[in-house]
């Protein structure tokens, strides 16, 4: 807990100590990046991309900026470039449809097609594969969260979320 209420300022000047607090400060950002992304290799690439594009930076210095608050930032960054890459959108739009650049909720477009297939594979998946998915995916609950709410193991639940996803990948896409 102490190591994440730290704030440390960057001084005006390159500092070798910024860059060390930065980069034990990546373990954080990992955990923030896999919390979105729900796998391994895709957090591990996206947290080596926040790390190029942070470092350099931290290493020219920059009078009162949060070490932690800059990679974050440049994590979100990645991210946004990332799921805009997957979702084959502008990261712009992306934004816009998450109600960032205007603060107000996404019209309905042609994602009513994608909502369609998603409900009719979820309906088509056991009660308690539908329920894991439905609260780490549409609903935003870690694991843990989703092992209180179903009252069994962290351990359990990844697993029945794997096999889950696994379940659905199995189900014909346009079927």
């Amino acid at each position: 807990m102490e190591k994440e209420d730290r704030v440390v300022e960057l001084p005006a000047a390159p500092s070798k100590d910024a860059v060390e607090t930065a980069l034990g400060e990546l373990d954080v950002v990992f955990a923030f990046v896999f919390n979105r992304v729900g796998n391994r290799p895709d957090a591990e690439d996206l947290t080596q991309q926040v790390a190029m594009k942070a470092i350099p930076r931290l290493r020219q210095g920059a009078s009162a900026i949060s070490i932690r608050a800059y990679l974050f930032a440049t994590a979100r960054s990645v991210l946004a470039s990332f799921w805009a890459a997957k979702f084959g959108l502008a990261e712009e739009e992306l934004l816009e449809g998450m109600g960032a650049a205007t603060g107000v909720a996404p019209a309905a477009t042609e994602s009513t097609d994608a909502a369609a297939r998603a409900t009719r594979i979820l309906a088509a998946l056991p009660d308690n594969y539908r329920r894991v998915l439905e609260l780490r995916f549409l609903r935003g609950y870690s694991i843990k969260e989703v092992a209180t709410e179903l009252r069994a193991t962290p351990g359990s639940i990844k697993v029945m979320q794997l096999r889950a996803l696994r379940a659905a990948a199995r189900i014909p896409f346009d079927a």
